[in-house]
């Protein structure tokens, strides 16, 4: 396909990276020049150093009537470039276009881009709240991300050196769990290897496991896993007030009734207009690494510890601090792929949570995928993908045993959201039309599951 990216910071960058090496014909767009000169240097993609939003640069980039480009992705920092470059695309016949949004305002409406032309405009911070809210709610989880609309997720749990799982194969642990719906995707091993498994792998201690889960099963599997419970939330601490500080603030007293959420953010005119928006919230205008204000309000009892704030490097350390003081669990926001494996160098660090990584994932589903199957996020640092897609009426698997429809090797259906139920198949599942089929496979075979179920 033929694609133009406009923006080539973080996200941007990794976007034209991926799309170039999955063999697209990509012209980049990117106004500063040392950006320009570093994509130019280091991607297989033709590189127009100008202002994005410019027709005549955009010209330059092959956006003109009567173009032939399959996509633009359009990711600068600024809302408004991002809009009027996927209009004016869209104007000169792109068929498709991708704009991100900082502002929370522009996405709160679904029909406002689409309004402008603009195919899908998104904003990857209320998708991250969520994330961080269930990482809050299931504290032995390290990742997560929801499936069919909240109904059921994906987790990743590590097996503690008593769970009753260790030294089981999967197929005994199945048989062990008769009433919990245990369907393990994927598994990093403690010895560095990565797999897909079946049912003789064998699971071991420190194993890091991700569990496909209706919501209803999460608390039996973290007792399997680590043989223990979530302890309810009681107090959580927010360090920066920003976009997703906010979102998370909001969430937690929107969702957790009894929460006790205290907020802490640096800047004073940002601090009395968080006061004025959230109702629950104690807001604290200091710096959240303050050992003294920590201590008064109570962080050796806070069930959780959010850095949210616009620099990684604080993030991290904010968390380490906090965890010290006796935080259980502390979850840190970076924005740099640099910083993802962080929990593993740190072990203070419980979680990392990434929007710029969530958007250039999500960018990345919207071009591999523009028929009619959602995009979900790629499970992070391993290769392998989730989608949910719709199986149509009449389609030819419809009513066949899931044991002989011949789907594509290595790919998984892993659950099925049939109305208000969501379960796990097995093979004499029989597949009916409009049932949401949550696909799992490696990254180069989602395609073929893809167009096996449209």
């Amino acid at each position: 396909m033929k694609i133009v990216v406009v923006g080539l910071g973080e996200i941007g960058f990794s976007v034209a990276a991926a799309l170039s090496a999955e063999g697209h014909d990509v012209n980049a767009v990117e106004e500063n020049p040392d950006r320009a000169a570093k994509a130019d240097n280091e991607l297989d993609v033709r590189v127009i150093c100008g202002n994005g939003v410019r027709p005549r640069v955009l010209y330059e980039a092959g956006v003109r009537d009567g173009c032939d480009i399959d996509f633009l992705i359009a990711c600068t920092g600024r809302d408004e470039a991002n809009i009027l470059a996927c209009w004016v695309a869209k104007h000169a016949g792109v068929k498709r276009v991708v704009a991100r949004a900082r502002g929370l305002e522009f996405t709160d409406s679904p029909t406002w881009g689409k309004d402008l032309g603009i195919d899908v405009m998104i904003s990857p911070e209320r998708s991250v709240a969520r994330e961080i809210l269930e990482l809050l709610s299931v504290s032995s989880a390290v990742h997560t991300a929801e499936l069919l609309g909240g109904r059921a997720a994906i987790y990743a749990f590590h097996v503690a050196g008593c769970s009753p799982l260790a030294g089981l194969s999967l197929k005994q642990a199945r048989a062990a769990n008769p009433g919990i719906a245990l369907l393990i995707v994927y598994i990093k091993k403690t010895s560095g290897e990565s797999i897909v498994p079946d049912g003789d792998t064998v699971l071991g201690e420190g194993d890091l496991c991700y569990v496909v889960s209706g919501k209803e099963q999460v608390w039996n599997l973290e007792k399997l896993f680590q043989l223990r419970y979530s302890r309810p939330l009681k107090r959580v601490f927010i360090a920066g007030g920003g976009k997703l500080g906010f979102q998370v603030a909001d969430g937690l007293e929107t969702n957790y009734r009894n929460v006790d959420v205290r907020l802490i953010d640096h800047n004073r005119e940002r601090c009395e207009k968080l006061s004025t928006e959230l109702s629950r919230t104690i807001v604290l205008n200091s710096d959240g690494a303050d050992e003294l204000l920590l201590t008064e309000e109570g962080i050796d009892c806070a069930d959780g510890y959010v850095a949210t704030t616009e620099s990684d490097e604080v993030n991290l350390m904010y968390g380490v601090m906090a965890k010290s003081m006796g935080a259980h669990k502390c979850i840190a926001v970076v924005r740099h792929k640099r910083y993802l494996n962080m929990p593993e160098l740190i072990p203070m660090i419980d979680a990392v949570v990434s929007p710029n990584e969530a958007l250039a994932l999500f960018m990345l589903r919207c071009v591999r995928y523009p028929g009619g199957s959602k995009a979900l996020s790629i499970i992070e640092k391993i290769d392998a993908e989730m989608l949910e897609t719709v199986l149509p009426e009449g389609h030819a698997v419809e009513n066949v045993p899931l044991s002989e429809c011949n789907v594509p090797k290595n790919v998984l259906v892993a659950l099925v959201g049939r109305g208000e139920r969501v379960f796990v198949p097995d093979g004499t599942t029989r597949l009916r039309g409009g049932d949401h089929l949550i696909l799992f496979a490696s990254a180069y075979k989602m395609r073929a599951a893809a167009e096996f179920f449209d």
